[in-house]
């Protein structure tokens, strides 16, 4: 008698072949549309970081007498620089905001405006500005983010779609039907 060899014991490169092209198509479909989420993502963040950024100096704002501060880490530690101001008050925004380190794909710049003519630095902080910037550009332009955004001290929020830094004057945003500054609603 003769035993009958089955071949159903594995696949056979064709079907193998058909597998990895299918996994691929799947994946050069996928691929691109996560991308876009992650770009989707990194720009939300950033917009909020921004608009935190924002609210933290009107905050500020209040509790300096009505100036804001050029050194973002006053807002981090309002104790040190505000005088009387108690230690064990909340702070304005997180070290990291206050570092201006990359974050969510962007780095960050800030620049305060010119200084008050006479401030009283026993109730005022030393470092007082009248104005600031705030910026956000993609680390890697069309990967981490493709729009640079600004906020000022108007609570005005622009972003341009080159990726680059919105153009200021005088530390404010320039006019907001400027194509590097469309407001963002």
């Amino acid at each position: 008698m003769t035993r009958r060899v089955s071949r159903t014991d594995g696949f056979t490169l064709i079907e193998l072949l058909i597998v990895v092209a299918i996994i691929g198509i799947i994946a050069a479909i996928a691929i691109p549309s996560l991308l876009r989420a992650r770009v989707s993502a990194n720009e939300s963040a950033t917009v909020g970081d921004l608009r935190t950024l924002i609210s933290a100096q009107a905050t500020y704002h209040a509790a300096n007498g009505g100036w804001y501060d050029s050194a973002l880490t006053c807002l981090n530690g309002p104790a040190g620089c505000i005088p009387a101001y108690p230690t064990n008050s909340p702070t304005f925004i997180d070290s990291q905001l206050a570092s201006l380190q990359a974050k969510s794909g962007y780095a960050r710049s800030f620049a305060g405006g010119t200084a008050p003519g006479a401030i009283n630095t026993s109730v005022n902080s030393a470092t007082s500005v009248t104005s600031y910037v705030y910026w956000a550009t993609p680390v890697s332009g069309g990967q981490t983010g493709v729009r640079g955004f600004a906020g000022d001290s108007s609570g005005a929020l622009c972003f341009n779609t080159t990726g680059q830094m919105a153009a200021t004057a005088g530390n404010i945003l320039l006019d907001y039907n400027d194509p590097t500054c469309n407001v963002l609603q």
